[in-house]
């Protein structure tokens, strides 16, 4: 398993045809600002990571089993049925964010929004600070 190729790597390709090409214009505009904010955040441009994810900033990470790589801080991807959000938060950071985030779904690693006038943005730009600082601890 340590030998396995990591399929998520950031690529060269562009974001903004990434984002153009999803079919659903309020999931387009909603990733448009999901951009602004999270390059306001960050303070790192959006980049792609493997097909279908924007990602900001990037980390190695290398895992007791011995599989390593590379990852983005943070990011986040318009697929088909909702828009998911891939923030690293604690059990502890879940408990108080997300009781005033909205309407939303969770996963072990991902958060799931229809769009974005359903959740705060307060509290999205909150979560963005907390899941650097944790990614950054970490992995430092």
């Amino acid at each position: 398993m340590a030998n396995a190729k990591n399929q998520t790597v950031e690529t060269t390709n562009s974001v903004t045809d990434f984002i153009n090409s999803v079919p659903d214009e309020n999931k387009r505009a909603d990733s448009y600002r999901i951009i602004e904010i999270m390059e306001q955040q960050s303070g790192h441009e959006p980049k792609m990571w493997g097909p279908a994810i924007v990602g900001f900033g990037s980390c190695h990470y290398k895992y007791e089993s011995g599989r390593e790589g590379d990852m983005p801080l943070i990011g986040f991807s318009p697929r088909k049925n909702n828009i998911s959000l891939y923030l690293s938060l604690n059990k502890d950071d879940r408990a108080e964010l997300f009781k005033d985030f909205g309407k939303h779904k969770t996963s072990v690693a991902c958060i799931y929004i229809k769009r974005l006038d359903d959740i705060n943005i307060s509290v999205l730009k909150k979560m963005i600070t907390v899941s650097l600082k944790r990614t950054r601890e970490k992995y430092s």
